[in-house]
């Protein structure tokens, strides 16, 4: 190639993804933009709950989520308490940002004072919220406890867990890999250009995502947010660490450095699109879900890991040739230097000493460490990952889920969040009767557009004048005319509160039951609801997990035949993940329950650990088994376990820690789910570097022989040794 070529050739790559970053920087912060932490971006696609938020919206106005403001005193509320309660209410009212607002509803023991305030479609949750929360403090009279509770309160907290997303995340999970890539490479230069093609890599991947989620095509919140930063920045840097390493050894062989980064491009484009490749349709698997946040992270991870990929292998290679050597500085590779040995009794080092070991005694070291791993898997039979309560998901300090306590010690635990009933309005009255056979329900009312309330008691509290359901009934319109349900397409909606708080056990059991009861009065009636939304998002994760594991096994396994031209060696390669998936969620369950006494787990931890453990932890075997194949072509089947052990000890190990410590900095965020989903990844990475890739797979390997590659021709052609 011409030698201005090579000059114009590489800078040109520079100027594009420069490009690319001076576009794509904007959007950086603009993620959030696009983001909703609303509960329509967890829901079911086909739930029952989802199809009542659906048609619901036909019976009333477009309104936002129902904030529920409640004020308590001990001893009982006084008469300027009640008067206090009454002002806030007209305040609440004139807020532009709310819809509506119904009178203080006093609890039957007198202690404390419920408003329903119902923000408007418009209205963003988190903001209206806050300043809700600013006018309760305001008008608290002394002695007297405010809360903001209910679905907006909750989404409010949840919101507000997310906020450091953009910022505090990133910026721990930079700052962690720039120290050990510094230890690692103790270099003041190529960690920052390793950083640079992982930070290129999530700013494309951002403006890409932020266009496809303003066109509707994907949902993005705060959890797939906060794993596509992390999921980048992990896996560029390692796929740019598995580079950098054959770029150093290219350098000691080539008098060029255009010559050692087509030597590197060589040696690392197979593993790396491999790897790449095996991630992205691991995660493209979630496309199987029926989650919506679980189907959304499927296109939006396989973005991420598309840019990794290819910056990679573009924005790395030309760096590091516009650098040669002096990337590498003060401890420069210099042609014609010794490569340093890894095998035979000159070898020094920690994994020469390793490689001695799996050649000593490789059988005993499998079967030793597919024991420990197995006995660590114990812990899943532990592990309760059937969904946590909403109150749950924040964890620390959280106004809605202590409003929620006040609120139940005084009222109907599911004030503020009813049960939904959708049915045939000619089937109003075995609707009613139904619901209110039913154990756990408080009372009924339905959906009407003449009150001015918005709803109508019906049933047993037909009579009154205020229903039992959270908010007040109305049995007359603002013109004086008798309130009617609102009836649409011949169908109406019902309201029923629950006696339980709307995210604990007993109310989900009490939607369980209530669905029996309304598909016998009505078989066309559906539920929905806050309760009927967390019964069908947990149960929609189980069935899930179930199904999307097994396809993601397959998919990998295929890919690492096709890779290794071998059915043994991706045999093995599969079940050590799978053993080592096992003993890092097991472990995690004992965590959570006897360390940190989490409630429980959501059901997609478990799917997502997997999805990424194996997906990721494939990703060093296939690191590792390349090169083995690579050497055992030239030196057999146990010499070439050894030199590839050796080879990629280094950076293979470094590749782990970086992943496991970027994974570790989604611990910062206060949500339940991605606390969990950092130590398990974090754990699981860790295990897979250093246990499965550094110790059982080449000893399996080593002991297999030349049979690990059968039935290809690699293993006939070392039959004989």
């Amino acid at each position: 190639m011409p030698r201005f070529l090579r000059i114009v050739l590489p800078a040109l790559v520079i100027v594009v993804w420069l490009g690319v970053a001076s576009v794509s920087g904007p959007f950086f912060g603009k993620i959030s933009e696009v983001s909703t932490n609303d509960q329509t971006s967890f829901l079911p696609a086909s739930a029952d709950a989802t199809k009542v938020q659906q048609q619901s919206a036909a019976f009333r106005d477009e309104t936002g989520a129902p904030a529920v403001v409640v004020l308590e005193r001990d001893g009982g509320l006084r008469s300027s308490d009640t008067a206090a309660a009454s002002d806030l209410a007209q305040q609440l009212g004139d807020r532009s940002d709310v819809a509506s607002v119904s009178p203080p509803i006093p609890s039957q023991d007198g202690d404390a004072v419920e408003i329903v305030a119902t923000l408007t479609k418009a209205a963003e949750t988190g903001d209206a919220v806050a300043a809700i929360r600013s006018d309760v403090d305001r008008a608290l009279p002394s002695g007297v406890q405010g809360f903001v509770t209910g679905p907006a309160g909750f989404t409010a907290d949840l919101t507000a867990a997310f906020a450091g997303i953009d910022g505090i995340l990133l910026g721990v999970a930079l700052l962690a890999v720039l120290v050990i890539l510094v230890v690692v490479y103790r270099s003041p230069l190529l960690p920052f250009l390793v950083l640079g093609t992982a930070t290129f890599a999530l700013t494309a991947s951002i403006l890409v995502v932020y266009a496809l989620a303003k066109a509707g095509i994907v949902t993005v919140n705060g959890q797939v947010q906060g794993i596509l930063s992390i999921l980048v920045i992990g896996a560029a840097t390692d796929y740019a660490l598995l580079y950098v390493s054959r770029y150093r050894e290219a350098l000691r062989d080539q008098r060029t450095g255009w010559d050692a980064t087509k030597a590197a491009l060589r040696g690392s484009l197979e593993p790396i699109l491999a790897s790449g490749g095996t991630v992205i349709v691991g995660v493209l698997c979630l496309l199987l879900s029926d989650l919506n946040s679980n189907k959304a992270l499927g296109p939006v991870a396989a973005i991420g890991i598309a840019f990794s990929v290819l910056a990679a292998l573009t924005l790395l290679p030309a760096l590091l040739l516009a650098f040669r050597r002096a990337a590498f500085w003060p401890l420069r590779p210099t042609y014609g230097s010794a490569h340093k040995a890894v095998t035979g009794p000159d070898a020094r080092g920690v994994w020469a000493r390793v490689g001695r070991l799996v050649a000593r005694r490789s059988r005993v070291v499998w079967i030793v460490c597919t024991v420990g791993l197995l006995a660590m898997g114990t812990g899943l039979l532990g592990l309760r990952a059937d969904g946590v309560p909403q109150s749950d998901l924040v964890i620390g300090q959280s106004q809605a889920r202590d409003g929620q306590t006040v609120l139940a010690d005084h009222f109907p635990g599911g004030s503020g969040s009813p049960a939904q009933v959708i049915g045939d309005a000619d089937r109003l009255d075995r609707l009613v009767a139904a619901i209110e056979r039913t154990d756990g329900i408080d009372g009924v009312a339905a959906v009407s557009k003449q009150s001015q309330t918005g709803t109508v008691p019906v049933g047993k509290d037909a009579d009154a004048t205020q229903g039992r359901t959270g908010q007040p009934g109305a049995t007359q319109s603002a013109t004086g005319q008798a309130a009617e349900p609102t009836v649409v397409d011949g169908r109406v909606l019902l309201q029923a509160t629950l006696t339980d708080t709307a995210d604990s056990d007993a109310a989900e059991q009490t939607v369980r039951d209530l669905r029996v009861a309304v598909e016998r009065a009505d078989p066309g009636a559906i539920v929905g609801g806050v309760t009927a939304t967390a019964v069908d998002t947990n149960d929609t994760g189980i069935r899930d997990r179930t199904l999307i594991i097994p396809v993601v096994l397959v998919v990998i396994l295929l890919i690492l035949m096709l890779l290794l031209r071998s059915i043994v060696a991706p045999l093995v390669l599969i079940g050590s993940v799978i053993v080592s998936f096992a003993a890092a969620l097991g472990v995690g369950a004992l965590v959570f329950d006897h360390v940190f006494h989490f409630p429980g787990a959501d059901p997609s931890v478990p799917l997502f650990s997997f999805v990424f453990l194996v997906a990721l932890g494939v990703d060093y075997n296939i690191f590792l088994m390349t090169r083995v194949r690579e050497e055992t072509i030239r030196s057999g089947p146990h010499e070439g376990v050894l030199r590839g052990l050796g080879v990629t000890g280094g950076v293979i190990t470094s590749a782990g820690v970086v992943l496991a410590a970027t994974f570790a900095a989604l611990g910062v965020i206060p949500i339940l789910f991605l606390v969990q989903i950092a130590f398990v990844v974090a754990f699981g990475v860790l295990l897979d570097t250093i246990v499965v890739r550094s110790l059982l797979v080449p000893a399996l390997v080593y002991d297999l022989g030349h049979r690990a590659w059968w039935p290809s021709r690699l293993s006939r052609k070392h039959a004989d040794m």
